[in-house]
């Protein structure tokens, strides 16, 4: 009799086991495929990776002068140079009437979290909330374009957004080549306008 004392107690035992029983690990979800945009230049394709989860107010803003066509026939206006492979190239609509959609509202990189590193695109603005349909490329990592609480001023920095993912060597070469010494645009920026503007032929959407 004793064998069938041992075969119920283990029929009792049996679901415990099975409630304690580790449950399988879920799959992981998908990572999301980000926008690609191709800039098709005069100096080269360049294709920006957009960041419009973690930045979808500056990601999709730009996505709507890329899908609006804005952007073609535009240039590359500005280049500071501060060293070799440290400033910035800026193009956009520079406030051309019929180009410039409405300004956004601004995303601080302590908000989005996306900083500004080496190919980082970024949102130019003037006070926070103005920036529209001008865009800058970082060469080298921008920390001063960051927002930081601890520095006096409005601390919100610019609005990073995406990244070039390819043809890195043609940002190089607009950021390399010469500028004006004497131009300015609207009476700034001297020593910071290209002597040769790159122009964007078209700014499409690829698949990634």
């Amino acid at each position: 009799m004793r064998w069938i004392a041992v075969f119920v107690l283990s029929l009792f035992a049996l679901p415990a086991l099975a409630q304690t029983a580790p449950m399988p690990a879920p799959a992981p979800s998908p990572a999301v495929a980000l926008p690609r945009v191709a800039l098709a230049t005069t100096a080269g394709t360049i294709t920006i990776e957009v960041d419009n989860v973690h930045a979808p107010i500056s990601g999709n803003n730009f996505l709507r002068y890329v899908d609006q066509k804005r952007l073609d026939g535009i240039t590359f206006y500005r280049v500071a140079k501060v060293q070799d492979h440290w400033g910035f190239v800026q193009f956009g609509v520079n406030n051309v009437p019929g180009k410039v959609l409405p300004p956004i509202k601004h995303e601080p990189t302590t908000l989005t979290g996306i900083k500004h590193t080496d190919f980082t695109v970024s949102t130019p603005r003037r006070a926070p909330g103005t920036a529209s349909g001008d865009f800058t490329i970082v060469l080298g990592d921008q920390t001063s374009f960051d927002a930081d609480p601890s520095k006096p001023g409005d601390n919100l920095g610019y609005a990073a957004f995406a990244h070039v993912i390819d043809g890195k060597d043609v940002v190089l070469k607009i950021f390399d080549a010469p500028n004006s010494p004497t131009a300015t645009l609207r009476g700034y920026f001297q020593g910071e306008i290209p002597a040769a503007p790159v122009k964007i032929l078209s700014a499409r959407r690829v698949k990634p």
